[in-house]
């Protein structure tokens, strides 16, 4: 039997569309949109962008674990960007390149997301904090 409240869960569908979200990033750069406008202007805007998507979306709810959200959001994105990588960079280099050729790359790629989206958890926080949203008490809903 599951005793853990409900509003302690994290709410996957959430995580996984923030995590699509910032596909944006490495689509550009597939089709040739970075190179278009020039980097490293493109990619930073880029990112602000999916950021302040991240933060309003989760701080404008009642998401009840922003920063773990949003932390598995960038952990979802980097598993994927890696995945896409892995699949595209055959086809596109004619050999396996990226992330998953590379450990250490795999374990940065993966830091470094979990580091973005643990200032943008940080950041929705403090607006749900700003709009008056709490975390329910530890054992609330039981």
């Amino acid at each position: 039997m599951n005793t853990t409240p409900r509003t302690h869960t994290l709410h996957w569908p959430l995580i996984v569309g923030l995590g699509a979200l910032a596909l944006v990033r490495p689509l550009a750069s597939i089709v040739g949109l970075t190179d278009t406008l020039g980097q490293p202007g493109t990619s930073l805007t880029l990112t602000a962008l999916i950021t302040a998507a991240w933060v309003l979306v989760v701080g404008l709810s009642t998401v009840a674990r922003p920063v773990a959200t949003l932390v598995a959001a960038g952990l979802v994105y980097a598993a994927l960007a890696a995945l896409i990588s892995a699949v595209l960079s055959p086809i596109l280099d004619g050999q396996l390149d990226g992330p998953l050729t590379n450990p250490f790359a795999l374990v940065g790629l993966l830091v470094t997301n979990a580091l973005w989206g643990l200032v943008a958890g940080v950041l929705a926080l403090g607006i749900q904090r700003a709009r008056g949203v709490r975390a329910p008490a530890v054992g609330a809903g039981r």
